[in-house]
């Protein structure tokens, strides 16, 4: 992996490194976007660059990835590489951007550290980058290859057949394409991008995971209003889009899904708030097959009337011969009579033995969750995780030892 010089040099650098890597991630978008403002039309969510979602992202992805190198010198972090490769293929990276990134990014480097940076650690930081990338090129070339497109050749156009209200925030799209031929490969917890003509004419997408089962010629998105920048998308999707209209959605990508071949294993779906999209896409596809598996299914939420897909969940978990739901409020209602009052405790509730654990939620959430799974004897390689947002770094954070939270 890392050559024994440039492990030395990235080992006495990195704490200066990542001590300025969120201005370095500042001053590279900003450098690169005055130079190249065409990356922001249908590529860079400008949301996640106005919170600095996308530049924490950047600069938590190279530490995580240059520290990895450094604790585990014969073992490459292919779980968080695999989760930044799926995410670019869902937005068409091709691996000729991986060279505008290092322009502007070693230019970032050498502007914030000035005279630090020497041949010799230039050398060194440059051969990590150039290992991610490499790392990241060749994955993302497979995943096109397995999907059958031209790398960065994503995007298809989809017709909405149905727009349905799930609450007063949260609404379904049920699509197909446009072009009446088949609809992509796409496996249970998977996600799509979507792109859109924003009113100032610029292109903005959002990531969305399919939340119903992914067979047949029709597919799922669940979309919540949000506020401020990072509900740019969203908001459009909810104030604008009806029966009839068309969207352009990027092909199906996204690690953590329920894999069919695996054993007979219970599964644990484990979500709050709009977390239970991909988990509830798990669960109609687990009814779809008629599965025997035992399923236990965990929801937080603040109230029955702000939980999305409720009633279908029931409905999916009757249709199943050996599943439970549990559900938690913060504000209890009529509508669930035995769900449970507060916020998620696990505690005096049995957990299937061998049981894979599937969660989606608030990094926080996920986090306290994990954390008393493994109280509770479940080993962390069973425990899987999807995030929403730009962040995928972050959750591998809570312990890096660990290729999955």
């Amino acid at each position: 992996m890392l050559s024994a010089e440039s492990a030395s040099v990235v080992r006495a650098t990195l704490p200066a490194v990542t001590g300025a890597l969120d201005e370095i991630a500042s001053r590279f978008y900003a450098t690169m976007f005055h130079d190249r403002p065409e990356l922001l039309d249908g590529l860079f969510n400008r949301g996640n660059q106005a919170s600095g979602a996308q530049r924490r992202a950047l600069a938590g992805s190279i530490a995580a990835f240059a520290g990895a190198l450094l604790d585990h010198p014969d073992t490459r972090p292919d779980a968080l590489l695999e989760r930044i490769a799926h995410k670019h293929v869902s937005v068409g990276i091709t691996d000729d951007q991986y060279t505008i990134v290092h322009k502007y990014l070693f230019a970032a480097i050498a502007d914030v550290l000035g005279d630090a940076v020497t041949a010799e650690v230039a050398a060194a930081w440059d051969e990590v980058y150039w290992l991610m990338a490499g790392a990241l090129i060749a994955m993302e070339a497979r995943l096109y290859h397995a999907a059958g497109l031209r790398p960065g050749q994503v995007w298809r156009r989809w017709t909405v057949v149905e727009r349905r209200t799930e609450t007063a925030d949260v609404v379904s799209f049920v699509i197909r394409p446009s072009d009446g031929r088949p609809a992509p490969r796409a496996r249970a917890g998977q996600y799509v991008s979507v792109r859109v003509l924003m009113p100032d004419g610029v292109r903005q997408l959002r990531q969305y995971s399919l939340s119903a089962e992914p067979g047949g010629e029709l597919r799922r998105i669940t979309v919540k209003r949000v506020a401020g920048p990072d509900g740019e998308v969203s908001n459009l999707l909810f104030g604008d889009v009806c029966r009839g209209d068309e969207l352009t959605l990027s092909t199906p990508s996204g690690d953590i899904v329920l894999d069919d071949a695996e054993d007979r294993a219970p599964v644990v779906l484990v979500s709050a708030g709009i977390g239970c999209t991909p988990l509830t896409g798990m669960l109609s596809h687990l009814a779809a097959l008629g599965s025997t598996r035992r399923v236990l299914v965990l929801h937080a939420d603040r109230s029955p009337a702000e939980h999305a897909l409720r009633a279908e969940t029931r409905e999916l978990v009757e249709r199943l011969p050996d599943a439970r739901a549990v559900f938690w409020y913060e504000r209890p209602g009529p509508e669930e009579p035995e769900a449970r009052e507060g916020l998620m405790d696990l505690s005096g509730l049995e957990l299937p033995d061998g049981a894979s654990v599937f969660m989606c939620g608030s990094l926080p959430f996920m986090r306290g969750v994990r954390t008393r799974l493994l109280a509770a004897g479940v080993p962390a390689r069973r425990i899987r995780y999807e995030v929403f947002g730009p962040d995928l770094w972050l959750a591998d954070a809570a312990d890096p030892a660990q290729p999955r939270v």
